[in-house]
């Protein structure tokens, strides 16, 4: 999930370059992601194609990203969805307090484009290669 357009493009550049398996969803803004993956308010329903991860900016419009990761914990269907954040704050504050909603992994993102790329090979590399999920998610 990412509202910046230039990060996006990057991080969809980057994950493409690396190799990393599997379809790229984007979120632009915190409703957009709920909306995505726990359904629409009127459905309840959450989307078909749950992703095996779940990459969290913590800055993003409408819903913040630390309020999607709460949303994501209080709910049955996406309790167990693995979640890492990625964002540019090495505040402490912002790190425990992703950690204590029950993020995964808390990833700061790169802003060169070299070291940005091998922090992709080695999400996906982790994530959705090596790492074993419980189903379904």
């Amino acid at each position: 999930m990412e509202d910046n357009p230039d990060d996006a493009a990057l991080a969809l550049r980057a994950f493409g370059k690396a190799g990393v398996p599997g379809e790229v969803v984007l979120a632009r803004d915190g409703v957009e992601a709920l909306d995505y993956l726990l359904g629409s308010r009127a459905t309840a329903t959450p989307n078909a194609r749950a992703p095996s991860v779940v990459l969290l900016d913590l800055n993003l419009p409408r819903v913040d990203g630390l309020e999607v990761l709460r949303r994501l914990r209080a709910d049955p269907r996406t309790r167990d969805l693995p979640v890492v954040v990625m964002s540019s704050s090495e505040q402490e504050e912002d790190i425990a307090c992703s950690y204590r909603l029950g993020a995964n992994a808390y990833i700061r993102k790169p802003v060169d484009y070299t070291e940005f790329l091998e922090t992709a090979r080695s999400f996906g590399a982790f994530w959705l290669v090596l790492n074993l999920a419980p189903d379904p998610f």
